[in-house]
């Protein structure tokens, strides 16, 4: 029931930064707790980072903690993805998630609504 667009990628440098957004509709975003996850060719779909359905609660993977922040402006039905000192190892397509349920979760398989992904490139 929700749609799922993301925007704000591209290409920089290691060190720099990037602010990802996700508009969504459809689905009654106040009460959707949503993700950011990242997949690089051959590799899983991995998480990233994700928020709860008010934004109290957030949960982020080790590798992007203390770099990346995620948040939401309801008003807008807008998530968005902060990341800061971006490294090469962080360059995949990143995809925002939508969860049927308020509650958090990290296992990709609990979100089932995806946007169709935006491209981060990070050069050394």
């Amino acid at each position: 029931q929700v749609q799922l667009v993301e925007s704000g990628g591209g290409l920089v440098q290691a060190g720099g930064s990037l602010r990802l957004s996700c508009a969504a509709s459809g689905r009654t975003f106040s009460s959707t707790a949503m993700g950011w996850f990242r997949q690089v060719p051959g590799k899983e779909r991995e998480f990233v980072a994700a928020i709860s359905a008010l934004g109290a609660l957030t949960n982020y993977a080790d590798s992007v903690k203390g770099r990346f922040f995620i948040s939401r402006n309801n008003a807008k039905t807008t998530l968005y993805l902060q990341m800061n000192n971006l490294k090469p190892e962080d360059t995949a397509v990143y995809y925002c998630a939508a969860r049927p349920s308020r509650v958090i979760r990290v296992a990709s398989g609990e979100y089932d609504a995806w946007g169709q992904g935006t491209q981060v490139t990070v050069s050394s």
